[in-house]
């Protein structure tokens, strides 16, 4: 074919007639914005169809999933081979990508001729060739002994199900090589490869061109998150949220699309823009009604378009005074390279495009940035980065499978945590046992015959509450509550115990004042959420303050007996102490009156703790045989004799290590939310130190103990939109330069780090429920538990898994779970309402 200009020996020079009537029959080439903007939401509307799975079959834009996860962070480094296939030659490439800092790629590569016969030959044929040209390469620079990670750019319609793996829809381009479509075409590399046997590759990513280009461009400018080719072919990809991409399970993170948008209008949907010239050059294509977009936009197709238009326009008379000549009657005459010429610009279709884009889409800010060597270079650095995203992954799973218990460590956990309950119980090793096992002098749950007006005080954190408690028996059974919140100052908390209590007498006075019920001597409940000894209902020693308190002069004493003598020195009322109780025993005792099969408390938020109703027999601390009581298990200590040493981490080392009290309350430091956020922070931490994340850069914020509050884990893994969740917390975190990917990881850390406390707290769970069962002699126990905390109530996936791993390690028993509505305030009500009823019952 002649590549001389057609138009040579025409005179191009017209009147001002003439140009109005080339005008006229141009007019319906020539689109508004308005026209613009409407193929514009035309084109959305069928990505959306092709992304969603219900109909992507019959969608014209397939939005093919490519399986690249992620574009360059420029940490990439190594060597490469890269495999370019998509014309009658293809090259071999060695590329040496640098990074940390120095961002160089190095290229060497070698083209191959792929013979007509082979082209249209068979599959096998086709592919031994490539395998063929390859082994020459290696051979050529001496690597044939290496196993290479490699990159294949196959740049012809592939449905992906992995990185590695793409099966060929349709030969485009000429290609005709038989047995190929609908097979993966790594698949057949491979084969023949391994046929030859003297040579192996790591075929590690199969990409097209336009993938290649984005992640090309993506090495030089981290912003590029789409690809664009409009060439001989013409074609888009871009990166898209895991969660809109229907055709694919999964909704965390992002991955490249190939759009596949040379296909738009093959349903119609550009009917109306169609001229007489465009149906005639696609009646003329080797494949009619297929890729309609591509043939009004592409290289291959524009010259053509051009030369029938110039034909039609000959003849009506309005160019080359009618005459034409063999070569401009000859398709394919007219190449893409003489618009070029005749332009005499090849950057015009890049400054129209820039202008077009700024002008339908004014709010996104479009930068364009030519790719070099998209194709062999892309294919490269998507292998690149597939390589540094599995070795980081490998790095990272390493570090949290230190977080991950297996089946028969949580049975291990669970069967030690069981003979710490018996060492607790048993009066000669109570002293030496971690888990204390305190009884609580609470002898039985509600039956729901209790009756009468009680007060409640509420004491385990900043701030206390005091309530007024009217229990109904009968018919009408209720328990209806009023109550006023006061705080504690940070002084008061860490001043002396005279100064705490005689604080609380005063909000207690001011209390009975607002209820007007000034000298009013009712029986009252002590909701005191710190370890206490009892030797009674009414006496609480109080054995260590937790959770941030250090009042003096306390610690050893007798909290009742320090509430009565503040009581005492202010004077004004008088107040009936009936029991004093944690909340766990509170919780129990809520949920106990909703459902009599409860029997069990847990509390798993701030703190964790659990207590449950066992028999007196086996209560040795405790002179009496009958019955039951209920016993305050006081769990977070377990591990405090190392018990738990083998399954905790570094960071939750690091986590003991900075708290108030280093060594003590283990178990609960791996399961409460006053620490799992700070577990996170260091995990955080030393990914970033590795830099496995963030891009190895810190913020400072991020150093801060307690920045990364509990709550964010139940943010995090709540919302389908989980990832722009993430990424404002992070913000917070002063780390506003977080990629989605980071965002991924730290909801992964997060999952595991919760997972985690959700096991052991139904390890714990299974050991408490299984010895109620062993008691009782019974092959099959049904129970239920009664739950408070904000961990538990909060995160999304927490009471799954922790009912879930207590399935799993206590198949005999039946729990029920009944989430605790106020356990300390009306739990504390409801125990001294059942002591009453129980004295009155005595009495009579």
């Amino acid at each position: 074919m002649s590549t001389s200009n057609p138009l040579a020996n025409y005179s191009t020079e017209l009147h001002d007639d003439q140009a109005d009537k080339v005008d006229k029959y141009l007019h319906n080439l020539q689109l508004s914005d308005k026209t613009l903007m409407d193929v514009s939401l035309r084109f959305r509307r069928e990505m959306d169809k092709g992304l969603c799975r219900d109909t992507n079959p019959t969608a014209a834009v397939k939005m093919l999933p490519t399986f690249v996860r992620s574009t360059p962070d420029g940490t990439e480094q190594g060597q490469f081979l890269a495999l370019d296939l998509g014309g009658s030659n293809f090259r071999v490439l060695l590329v040496k990508v640098m990074g940390n800092g120095e961002q160089k790629v190095e290229m060497e590569s070698q083209i191959y001729d792929i013979p007509e016969h082979i082209m249209r030959g068979s599959g096998s044929e086709f592919f031994d060739h490539i395998a063929a040209c390859l082994a020459n390469y290696l051979d050529k620079m001496g690597m044939k002994d290496k196993k290479l990670p490699l990159g294949f750019t196959f740049s012809f319609p592939c449905q992906q199900t992995k990185l590695d793996e793409a099966v060929l829809m349709s030969w485009t381009k000429g290609f005709r090589s038989s047995g190929v479509e609908g097979q993966d075409v790594v698949s057949l590399l491979r084969k023949s490869i391994k046929k030859r046997g003297d040579f192996d590759i790591d075929i590690v990513s199969v990409v097209n061109d336009t993938v290649g280009t984005m992640m090309t461009c993506g090495f030089d400018d981290r912003h590029c998150e789409v690809g664009l080719i409009v060439g001989t072919g013409t074609n888009a990809c871009y990166m898209e949220q895991m969660r809109n991409i229907g055709v694919l399970d999964g909704d965390e993170g992002r991955m490249c699309v190939n759009t596949e948008w040379g296909a738009f209008g093959d349903d119609g949907a550009l009917e109306d823009l169609r001229t007489d010239i465009d149906r005639e050059l696609d009646a003329g294509s080797f494949n009619p009604g297929k890729q309609l977009f591509e043939k009004m936009i592409s290289g291959m197709y524009m010259g053509e378009l051009v030369r029938l238009i110039l034909v039609k326009m000959a003849r009506s008379q309005l160019l080359f005074q009618g005459k034409t000549t063999s070569e401009l009657l000859t398709t394919g005459h007219f190449s893409t390279s003489h618009i070029y010429a005749i332009e005499n610009d090849k950057l015009v279709f890049l400054c129209v495009l820039n202008k077009m884009v700024r002008r339908l889409v004014p709010d996104c800010d479009v930068r364009f940035l030519q790719s070099q060597d998209g194709s062999g270079k892309g294919a490269a650095m998507v292998t690149a980065v597939a390589f540094r995203l599995a070795n980081q992954n490998a790095d990272r799973q390493h570090i949290l499978d230190t977080l991950r218990l297996s089946r028969e460590q949580l049975l291990e956990v669970k069967r030690r945590f069981s003979e710490e309950m018996t060492r607790g119980l048993s009066k000669q090793t109570h002293k030496q046992a971690s888990i204390k096992m305190l009884p609580t002098y609470v002898r039985s749950t509600p039956d729901g015959s209790e009756h009468g007006d009680f007060l409640a005080l509420d004491l385990g954190g900043s701030s206390f509450r005091v309530l007024l408690v009217r229990v109904r028996s009968g018919t009408k059974r209720s328990v209806d509550m009023q109550q006023k919140i006061y705080s504690i100052p940070q002084e008061i908390m860490q001043g002396t115990g005279e100064e705490l209590f005689n604080h609380i007498v005063d909000c207690i006075a001011d209390f009975l004042e607002y209820m007007g019920m000034k000298g009013a001597s009712l029986p009252l409940g002590f909701t005191f959420s710190f370890p206490c000894d009892q030797t009674k209902l009414d006496e609480g020693i109080l054995l260590k303050w937790t959770k941030g308190f250090k009042a003096s002069g306390c610690e050893g004493k007798d909290v009742v007996a320090l509430l009565k003598e503040a009581v005492r020195s202010r004077g004004e009322f008088d107040l009936n102490f009936v029991a004093v109780v944690n909340d766990t025993v509170g919780t129990m005792m809520t949920c106990g009156y909703e459902d009599p099969k409860c029997e069990v408390g847990l509390i798993v938020g701030t703190g964790t703790n659990a207590c449950y109703m066992e028999e007196m027999h086996n209560i040795e601390l405790v002179e009496d045989d009958n019955g039951r009581m209920c016993v305050n298990v006081e769990w977070g200590a377990f591990g405090e004799n190392g018990e738990l040493e083998e399954f905790c981490t570094e960071f939750d080392r690091l986590v003991d290590a900075c708290s108030n009290y280093p060594g003590k309350q283990r178990y609960e430091k791996m399961i409460s939310g006053m620490y799992l956020g700070e577990i996170v922070r260091n995990v955080l931490l030393d990914f970033t130190a590795k830099g496995l994340l963030f891009r190895g850069k810190v913020s400072e914020r991020l150093k801060t103990r307690g920045i990364f509050e509990t709550k964010f884990l139940s943010q995090i893994e709540s919302d389908r939109l989980a990832m722009r969740q993430v990424r404002s917390i992070l913000q917070h975190l002063g780390l506003t330069g977080s990629t989605c990917d980071d965002s991924v990881l730290v909801k992964e850390v997060c999952s595991v780090v919760a997972r985690r406390a959700a096991q052991l707290s139904g390890a714990g769970l299974a050991a408490v429920v299984d010895k109620i069962r062993q008691n009782r002699n019974l092959n099959q126990l049904s129970i239920t538990v009664g739950v408070d905390g904000t961990l538990y109530k909060t995160h999304p996936h927490f009471s799954a898994i922790m009912q879930e791993t207590l399935r799993d390690l206590a198949p005999q028993c039946e729990v029920t779970f009944l989430k605790s509505e106020d356990g300390s305030g009306k739990g504390a009500a409801l125990i001294t309402a059942v002591a009453c009823r129980v004295k009155n019952e005595g009495q009579q």
